[in-house]
């Protein structure tokens, strides 16, 4: 079955400036590309959606946010735009048009920043925990804040350059010239912040960790976008910038797998040369009796002042420091109770002082 449509118009007829024709067939190349626009966005979120689920990265996860970021006044925009092509636009109208068109694709713009952003700063937050995280969750948070602002500051910028033909250049220079002014004035407060915004980016350390910083150790507690808050080990809360924080050398403990321990026993200088070449051997079977401990080398190290050293090394493969501490003392007392059987005796510090009298002659 054929189906005719047929519009009884006068050609003759016109609003303005086009017939009902032209005018027709604007509004079904409008209509086509709405519905063109938005099935698209429909098949590419799904389908990439279903992509994404299947990867490790971020990219295609981000790409399927902003693709879902796209607004449907964006659509109006671009149908609007590729059905008045073919119109006659009375000059007068021209400009509104092409400016509100430009206005729409850079609010578009502006909603895709922010949807960016909006998405990196919710991955950042579920890689967090919670519940002791929670100053680095504020910084993240406080850092997309500040990117959003940023974004669309430049938004408005852009416009009132490119749409409404103003010069920001004056305005820029005002704007530099107090940011100058304002980062100078709290120039140690903005040191602070960025290197909050290294610690939460770089994670040298989190809180609930264990570091020292130079002569300094305690426990992570608070990561604030100023200062850093250790608990030390005698009680005491310890207050650090971040600035001076990131510049000191850090140890973290937290972030040990493995402890390393050197053990260094002193023999008599009597002790037999037979003895010597043993002891290495009653080391290595002394550490390698106790549980979850790595034993690297003894050897007689060499000649002190007043001993014969022996040096063993072996590693605790628990970081805690307790069970360090355990496996230190059953070997140190294992080696006490075997060296008392062997009748080994241990090396004391001595100093041997000869004193010589010349004769007197008359």
């Amino acid at each position: 079955m054929t189906l005719f449509f047929y519009f009884p118009v006068v050609e003759t007829t016109a609003y303005l400036g086009n017939s009902p024709k032209a005018w027709l067939t604007s509004l079904a190349i409008a209509l086509v590309v709405y519905l063109a626009l938005y099935l698209v966005q429909s098949v590419v979120v799904n389908r990439l959606s279903k992509l994404a689920e299947k990867t490790d990265t971020d990219f295609d996860d981000a790409l399927v946010d902003v693709i879902r970021n796209t607004r449907g006044f964006f659509f109006v925009a671009l149908a609007i735009y590729a059905g008045i092509r073919g119109l006659y636009i009375h000059p007068r109208l021209i400009g509104p048009i092409e400016k509100t068109l430009e206005l729409s694709f850079l609010f578009q713009v502006g909603l895709w920043a922010s949807g960016l952003v909006a998405f990196l700063v919710r991955r950042s937050l579920e890689k967090r925990d919670h519940a002791s995280d929670r100053i680095g969750i504020a910084a993240v948070n406080a850092i997309g804040i500040t990117v959003k602002v940023i974004s669309w500051v430049l938004i408005v910028l852009v416009a009132i350059q490119t749409v409404f033909d103003k010069p920001v250049t004056g305005l820029i220079a005002g704007l530099g010239v107090g940011g100058i002014a304002l980062a100078l004035a709290v120039q140690n407060i903005l040191g602070d912040l960025l290197a909050a915004v290294a610690i939460v980016f770089d994670r040298p350390f989190d809180v609930g960790d264990t570091i020292q910083v130079d002569q300094l150790v305690g426990k992570v507690e608070q990561i604030g976008l100023k200062t850093t808050r250790l608990r030390s080990a005698s009680g005491e809360q310890l207050i650090m910038g971040n600035g001076e924080l990131l510049k000191s050398r850090l140890r973290n403990y937290k972030r040990m797998y493995e402890r390393r321990a050197l053990l260094h026993l002193d023999l008599e200088y009597g002790t037999d040369p037979s003895v010597i070449e043993r002891v290495p051997v009653m080391l290595r079977q002394i550490v390698e009796s106790q549980k979850g401990v790595r034993f690297e080398r003894s050897h007689f190290a060499g000649f002190m002042e007043n001993a014969l050293r022996i040096e063993t090394v072996y590693f605790v493969l628990d970081p805690d420091y307790s069970r360090f501490m355990d496996v230190q003392q059953a070997i140190n007392i294992a080696i006490l109770k075997r060296f008392a059987a062997e009748k080994i005796a241990f090396a004391f510090p001595t100093r041997t002082v000869e004193l010589k009298m010349s004769g007197l002659v008359e």
